[in-house]
């Protein structure tokens, strides 16, 4: 009962500050950093690739992986929050650099992914896996994942804005260490990006890119 509790307090939060926290999202410039680092990556990805945004918010790391020229068969935006999948479809209806044809908003919970096993190329995350049991986020987005497929994992940083953000966003980051070690069950650790300091991304988030086993 209480996990289920948690699970609504998140979800009606992000529901009622969806609107802000998209503006905040586009002030920060998460989408043109997250484009740039992207398109720096060798993702293997084609015309029949499937790719998840798992806890997509309002779509921005989505934005950023169209800026990037990434087009796979079929992009899925995953969230709890109604309302910021409803922000996320119409920035997706109305950006001139996206193809929102190849692009699904889809509600759900990122412990119970409603996937099969191995549907994926390549998953995205961001922001999202502070909220959840680090384990149990990192074994379900590895179990939708097919096997070398990737995972760009973008999580809080240790620092004073990622202090102020746990505060606001009311999540708890998880120790960088155990980011790492806890990874290692599931995924190889092929990079550790650090976003430039000129970049407000870079503030608060940092860049694993992992390959599951």
């Amino acid at each position: 009962m209480a996990k289920s509790l948690r699970k609504s307090k998140t979800q009606n939060f992000y529901d009622q500050i969806a609107d802000v926290h998209n503006l905040a999202m586009k002030v920060n410039g998460y989408r043109n950093s997250v484009a740039k680092f992207l398109k720096s990556l060798d993702l293997k990805l084609d015309e029949n690739s499937m790719v998840l945004d798992a806890g997509s918010g309002t779509g921005i790391i989505t934005l950023g992986f169209q800026s990037a020229g990434f087009r796979p068969k079929k992009s899925i935006a995953l969230d709890l929050s109604f309302n910021s999948l409803k922000i996320a479809r119409e920035q997706f209806e109305n950006d001139k650099e996206t193809d929102e044809s190849r692009i699904s908003p889809v509600q759900g919970n990122i412990l119970n992914l409603p996937f099969a096993d191995e549907s994926f190329d390549l998953v995205l995350s961001c922001g999202v896996l502070e909220y959840v049991p680090l384990d149990a986020g990192l074994q379900e987005m590895a179990r939708v994942l097919k096997k070398n497929a990737r995972l760009v994992m973008i999580p809080i940083k240790p620092s004073f804005v990622g202090v102020v953000l746990e505060m606001l966003y009311k999540f708890k980051a998880h120790p960088i260490e155990d980011v790492k070690e806890i990874s290692h069950q599931y995924f190889n650790i092929v990079g550790n990006y650090k976003f430039p300091i000129t970049e407000p991304i870079g503030w608060s988030k940092m860049i694993f890119l992992l390959e599951k086993k």
